[in-house]
């Protein structure tokens, strides 16, 4: 009887461990099921864009420039410093001051201009002066000669009834008298000639003088920086990226302390790795985002492109400047706002595509893990153009299949799968994948890439 009951409790102990084995096993199939669900993607008919993302900065395509006055290098001052400037964004008309500049290296000129002036209108007047001296004691000199001959010809007269010694010496007389006085006469317009000579030359040096000091007072004048038209303040940029302000120079060579920007025609100038640039051609459509507000959207086009790279400040790689028109006109924009800009730069109509996390590599050959039914199967695929997010798939798969995003636990272990007539050859020596023109996708062959261009890891379908 013991014996029997000692057999009934352990067919009991063994029914329980198998109902927990088959419910542990339930539930670890439904929760791997459940994981399953959550990473497979399905193969979606479309069309597929490929687009550059950058980040940008608003600009205005037209402004006009506030500028530092452009005279003051005819003073030898040619570095000037901001000592104010109203805040960035203020609203001004033709004629409102828009900053002031520092007026210390101008003050040392204006005085030196001002005591050369005084000095040379001293002199001017003490040549004048001289000259009024001199000139009216050779009249007073020729007035003496006048009566001294007068009395000679007097003295001739009386001398007739003289003896002819006396007549021939009176006529001696009258002939020395008369020709002092010419030469005084002549004398005296040489004097006056002289006299001009010098007040010309004098009156050149203090008109000399004038004129700087006129030039100092309106280059000062122009220290206080005047809006030429209405608009909204915008500060410029130095070389170094930093903005203009307080305490900033400006130069004949670079008069620029602020700008009046026109808000309606706006520009965001990005720039573009040296990677991508090949991409980017003029006339592509551009989505623009602004970082102020991120549910708006402006539609752009690129515009130019530049030729040459540059290096940024504080970065190592070389970019390439390019500009986007903003199509449109809204009041919202200013100048310096960031934003995001998508460069559409290719479309492929009606091709099937995959996320990007689905493709992996093995020697070369890309594929991918087919969910069929209740299988996975390691497919090899051809791929076509792919951008930030997707993957065109020109051959191996059809619309609607399933594919997982991560590989299953087995995945290393899976048979790889070959097309027929596959482009990559057994050897999987960096093979370059070919588009099929006859496929359903429709996709040319230019628009296929090389496989060694899709860096992927080659133990698992991820990027």
């Amino acid at each position: 009887m013991s014996f029997l009951m000692s057999l009934l409790r352990r067919r009991s102990v063994l029914i329980t461990l198998v109902a927990v084995l088959a419910l542990s096993g339930w539930l670890l199939v439904r929760d791997t099921g459940a994981e399953d669900a959550s990473i497979i993607a399905p193969v979606k008919r479309g069309d597929f864009r490929v687009t550059v993302t950058t980040s940008g900065e608003l600009s205005a395509e037209e402004s006009v420039n506030v500028t530092a006055p452009a005279n003051a290098q005819q003073i030898q001052v040619y570095q000037l410093t901001i000592q104010s400037i109203v805040p960035e964004g203020t609203e001004v008309q033709a004629g409102d001051v828009v900053a002031q500049l520092d007026r210390s290296q101008v003050a040392a000129k204006l005085s030196e201009v001002t005591l050369a002036l005084q000095k040379a209108t001293a002199v001017y007047e003490q040549a004048m002066l001289d000259s009024t001296l001199t000139l009216s004691q050779a009249r007073e000199d020729i007035i003496g000669l006048e009566l001294a001959l007068e009395e000679r010809r007097l003295a001739e007269e009386q001398a007739v009834y003289e003896a002819p010694t006396v007549r021939r010496q009176a006529e001696i007389d009258l002939e020395r008298a008369d020709r002092q006085l010419n030469q005084a006469r002549e004398a005296y317009k040489t004097r006056v000639e002289q006299a001009e000579a010098k007040m010309r030359e004098v009156g050149a040096d203090m008109e000399r003088e004038r004129n700087r000091l006129a030039i100092v007072q309106q280059v000062m004048e122009g220290f206080t920086v005047r809006a030429p038209a209405p608009g909204m303040v915008i500060y410029v940029k130095e070389w170094n990226g930093r903005k203009k302000t307080v305490g900033s120079r400006v130069s004949p060579w670079d008069p620029a302390v602020a700008t009046l920007p026109d808000l309606t025609k706006m520009e965001s100038i990005t720039y573009v790795n040296e990677i991508d640039i090949r991409k980017i051609a003029e006339g592509q459509p551009v989505t623009i985002s602004l970082d102020s507000d991120p549910d708006k959207r402006l539609e752009g086009t690129v515009t130019a492109v530049a030729n040459v790279g540059e290096q940024r400040p504080n970065t190592d790689a070389k970019v390439f400047e390019i500009q986007i028109k903003v199509e449109g006109s809204d009041t919202t924009l200013r100048p310096g706002m960031t934003t995001g800009n998508a460069i559409e730069t290719q479309v492929h109509e009606d091709v099937l595509f995959v996320p990007i996390e689905a493709l992996g590599s093995e020697n070369g050959i890309p594929f991918v893990y087919h969910r069929d039914g209740g299988r996975v199967r390691k497919r090899e695929v051809v791929t076509g153009a792919m951008n930030e997010n997707e993957v065109v798939i020109v051959r191996g798969l059809e619309e609607n299949d399933a594919v997982l995003l991560a590989p299953p636990p087995n995945g290393a272990e899976m048979t790889l799968e070959r097309l027929p007539d596959s482009p990559v050859p057994e050897s999987g020596a960096e093979p370059v994948v070919r588009a099929d023109t006859s496929d359903r996708s429709g996709l040319p062959p230019q628009d296929t890439v090389p496989l060694d261009t899709i860096e992927l890891d080659t133990t698992a379908p991820g990027r």
